[in-house]
């Protein structure tokens, strides 16, 4: 369901400010949710869990650690090209999603203040880091010539509202799919530095360690709530959940091979990597989680990848827009079919694992 909020007329943009990337099913979402709810969630069961990762969260370890250097001083005007579109394209969609997490947060903070005053207080404190980590990206864009209007993003995006149940899955798995991708590509990079091709991949550690934080918070906030996990609605919504984060994350991915490839990685295997251990990850917040051993896992995950990669192609082409939808059609639903089979694949009883996971 979407928050209809009103929105500005959208303005032709400034000179060095890049006008965002069109919405699709796969951009960052901008959410709203359920205040109330949120306020009179009983937080007993992981207050003391919550109290010392608040404790944490002031401490502020990461405070110095996203202070752009000397190494960033200088031209890029060497990665050119369709290597230097796909990294902008990744940069922006970083963005937006930090972006998206502070304004969600932000709000949550405000509306609890005072009624939650421990969440109001955590709340408040990931909405910094997640300004922290979105500004930063938006310099790097500027290296490049281009930068976000955040403020106008603000009032022009749509917002989906999500039950605060949804919430928490979701942003659990955002934080942790993250966390995945940050720290594989930085000990990718660690392992061959002839890759690492601008300075912002050394500040991947730290950025990772704000998201297993955030998730660890998720994590507890999802614990103390038992009908989020102790019943069969529970289990078929994770598995839900993860399968969608899973989807989107390998259209996306494969969407951007070339990124992938500048980083001297290959998308399918990197893909794979993060889904893996997000998911083995996810079991000690979830009821269940997928079997991403099964045979036909991957080989369906990748058919939607391509299915999504022929969509692209079929969109550049030059035919009228009734004939694209008429091609476009057998692969959205083979995308469509091909969740559902994945769906339906045998899962994995995370509370019998609980315990056994990193």
């Amino acid at each position: 369901m979407v928050n209809a909020l009103p929105k500005t007329a959208v303005k032709e943009p400034k000179p060095g400010i890049k006008a965002p990337a069109q919405e699709t099913v796969l951009t960052p979402r901008f959410y709203t949710t359920d205040f109330e709810a949120t306020a009179n969630l009983d937080l007993s069961a992981q207050d003391k869990e919550l109290k010392a990762m608040l404790a944490e969260m002031q401490a502020d370890y990461n405070r110095h650690h996203f202070v752009r250097d000397e190494s960033f001083q200088q031209s890029w005007e060497h990665i050119d090209g369709e290597g230097r579109r796909a990294f902008i394209e990744y940069l922006e969609r970083s963005c937006i999603s930090e972006f998206s997490g502070f304004l969600l947060f932000k709000e949550l903070s405000r509306k609890l203040k005072g009624r939650s005053p421990l969440l109001a207080e955590i709340f408040h404190l990931m909405a910094r880091d997640e300004a922290r980590h979105a500004g930063f990206l938006n310099k790097c864009m500027g290296d490049f010539g281009v930068s976000l209007d955040l403020a106008d993003v603000t009032k022009n995006r749509s917002y989906t509202f999500f039950p605060i149940e949804w919430v928490l899955y979701t942003v659990y798995l955002s934080e942790k799919i993250g966390y995945w991708r940050y720290i594989l590509i930085y000990r990718h990079l660690q392992k061959h530095p002839e890759n690492q091709f601008y300075p912002l991949f050394r500040y991947f550690e730290s950025w990772c360690q704000d998201e297993n934080r955030h998730g660890d918070i998720f994590k507890a906030l999802i614990r103390s709530q038992p009908q989020l996990w102790n019943n069969w609605k529970a289990r078929l919504w994770s598995r839900f959940f993860l399968l969608t984060v899973f989807v989107t994350h390998s259209l996306t991915v494969h969407e951007r091979a070339s990124f992938y490839d500048q980083l001297g990685l290959d998308a399918t295997e990197f893909d794979a990597a993060v889904v893996r251990n997000t998911n083995e990850t996810s079991a000690r917040a979830f009821p269940s989680i997928l079997n991403t051993d099964h045979p036909d896992f991957f080989p369906l995950l990748r058919q939607c990848a391509d299915n999504n990669l022929k969509l692209s192609e079929i969109e550049s082409t030059s035919q009228p827009q009734p004939i694209k939808w008429l091609r476009k059609l057998p692969l959205i639903a083979g995308i469509g079919w091909n969740f559902l089979r994945l769906f339906l694949l045998p899962s994995i009883d995370a509370e019998a694992l609980r315990g056994t996971v990193r």
